[in-house]
């Protein structure tokens, strides 16, 4: 069996919003307690991707997305799991976010590109 059909993608029922702000700011205290989120700080920018009801006062903010978690835990020796994932959809002109935690990877979709997503993800041989 090839790593492409043992991977399950999981749809999360939530939709996303992709928030940018100027690194100095402070993370939302709403932000903390939401589940799932995602923060990223370097010195030009604070990212945040969290639930779309969870609050992020004073951001530029990307809207709508849907997220498709990549059932782990995910041993770091596999190989190309987000290229193939993006090649997949890249072919279909799907654009992506991609986060990646320890145990696993996230890959977003705007809202309007889901049902294409997941239809060409099951003809790739991803189980959902």
């Amino acid at each position: 069996m090839s790593q492409t059909t043992e991977l399950t993608l999981r749809l999360l029922s939530e939709s996303f919003h992709v928030h940018r702000l100027d690194p100095e700011r402070a993370v939302p205290p709403a932000v903390r307690d939401a589940v799932p989120h995602f923060i990223g700080q370097t010195e030009d920018e604070l990212s945040i991707v969290c639930p779309a009801s969870v609050p992020v006062p004073d951001a530029r903010t990307e809207p709508d997305w849907s997220c498709f978690k990549v059932e782990g835990p995910l041993d770091f020796a596999l190989i190309g799991i987000i290229a193939r994932i993006s090649q997949v959809l890249a072919a279909e002109r799907i654009s992506i976010f991609v986060i990646s935690t320890f145990d696993t990877d996230y890959i977003l979709v705007k809202e309007s590109e889901v049902e294409r997503a997941l239809k060409v993800l099951k003809s790739a041989g991803y189980a959902l």
